[in-house]
């Protein structure tokens, strides 16, 4: 008796390796309510490698083990991230809500793949890599402070919807050239798109029109920013080109950045070992944002990889064309990985960035780009710790939910309460 062998197959007929195990449904609440003990569960039934469904019966393997996450991201020529060769397009509606995230095929530098790919990566890493981090840094104290001005005589805000979400677009704004007015209209639409819901095309559309109005206002007037180097950058690429790898640019560095000020102060208020941070520790600040890219990272699955011939993985047998999910923050917990040692105090991520947050290999999230979201976070949160030193959640820990993704983990709402200050400028 033969069993199914490819993602497709499974979801026919059950786990390759488990027969009879359906494959696992890429939604519901134990993603946002306990994903560590349900991506545990999984590897228990499953393995490393795992058949998953998405949204429309879309078959995939969700990579959940570190080791085999490694072999995926290390090979671009096995596994490219090549969406051209997902042998699953005649099944795709056209409109799919998770498209704009698995994306379709196009000129960028997120869908591209070898030395395309590396062209693109040739024009934009120079022009992230430009971006003087004194000046970053101080543009965001300006904007940190002008967002807490509008809140911090109150006495109360939600920490999500008041400073997470806004305050990395602005500084995305400045990075990129954009005027601070845009900003709202572009979070939202960033937001839609990264969310992969019923406004994820209009999202998409949304963000395609202010690159574009962007860069022909760049176009004719050049200014010291992301889009006039990319600009100036010798090698010929199109408009439309220019465009897909700013909106790529801006939608990689907006929700993850947002997610990881919102999870890093969730974990130093709930957790007395940051207690530090409220009294002006800085270091409790970076301590907190590491552990949080191991163990609450913004970006819990990525897609994606495609096969570019049958091999296998783990122990599964992966077919030319199948989607391979990268599951970032499964990974992180893979027990063959983690070096926790009983009644320690210090877990693995103490000093330890081997993390896979930022991807790894040829398609992770440029370097530059990495210390930029670095830059925001930090800055933001020494700030509002700064201004609002004794800070507090205004509804209990347990209390406080997730945002309804398999793909993002971050706080719908961060309600908290504190001794309102005085202003230290104009509004925003």
């Amino acid at each position: 008796m033969n069993t199914p062998n490819t993602a497709a197959d499974a979801n026919r007929g059950g786990c390759p390796v488990h027969p009879g195990l359906a494959p696992v449904a890429l939604s519901g609440p134990r993603f946002h309510t306990d994903p560590q003990r349900l991506y545990a569960d999984m590897r228990s039934q499953h393995g490393s490698v795992v058949a998953v469904e998405l949204p429309g019966s879309v078959p995939a393997w969700l990579v959940i083990g570190y080791r085999e996450l490694h072999q995926v991201t290390s090979d671009p020529e096995l596994f490219p991230r090549d969406v051209g060769l997902w042998n699953q397009w005649p099944n795709i509606p056209e409109d799919w809500p998770l498209l704009p995230m698995v994306g379709t095929p196009q000129p960028s530098i997120y869908f591209t793949a070898g030395a395309e790919h590396r062209r693109h990566l040739a024009m934009v890493e120079p022009a992230l890599d430009a971006v003087d981090p004194f000046q970053l840094r101080r543009a965001c104290e300006e904007l940190a402070d002008r967002l807490i001005d509008g809140f911090c005589g109150t006495g109360e805000a939600d920490l999500v919807a008041d400073f997470a979400v806004p305050m990395p677009v602005l500084a995305l704004a400045r990075i990129l050239g954009f005027p601070d007015e845009d900003g709202p209209s572009l979070a939202w639409a960033m937001k839609a798109l990264a969310d992969g819901g019923a406004d994820a095309h209009i999202g998409f559309v949304r963000v395609g029109e202010h690159m574009q109005h962007l860069l022909a206002t760049k176009q004719q007037w050049r200014g010291d920013d992301v889009v006039s180097r990319m600009l100036d950058y010798p090698a010929p690429f199109t408009d439309e080109e220019y465009a897909l790898d700013l909106t790529a640019v801006a939608a990689a560095g907006y929700l993850p950045t947002s997610d990881w000020i919102g999870n890093s102060v969730r974990l130093m208020l709930t957790d007395d070992r940051f207690a530090a941070a409220f009294g002006g520790g800085r270091h409790s600040i970076a301590q907190a944002m590491n552990e949080v890219l191991w163990e609450d990272t913004p970006t819990q699955i990525l897609a994606g990889r495609w096969a570019a011939r049958d091999t296998r993985l783990g122990d599964k047998a992966v077919r030319a064309g199948d989607m391979l999910l990268l599951g970032l923050a499964a990974a992180n917990a893979d027990p063959h990985i983690r070096q926790h040692v009983a009644d320690t105090v210090e877990p693995v991520y103490s000093g330890n960035s081997a993390h896979f947050a930022f991807s790894y290999g040829e398609y992770r999230c440029p370097f530059p780009a990495q210390q930029i979201a670095e830059i925001i976070a930090r800055t933001s949160i020494e700030v509002l710790l700064d201004r609002l030193p004794d800070i507090d959640l205004a509804v209990p820990a347990e209390a406080l939910v997730r945002r309804p993704s398999p793909f993002l983990r971050g706080m719908t709402t961060l309600p908290v309460r504190f001794t309102p200050v005085n202003a230290v400028g104009g509004t925003p």
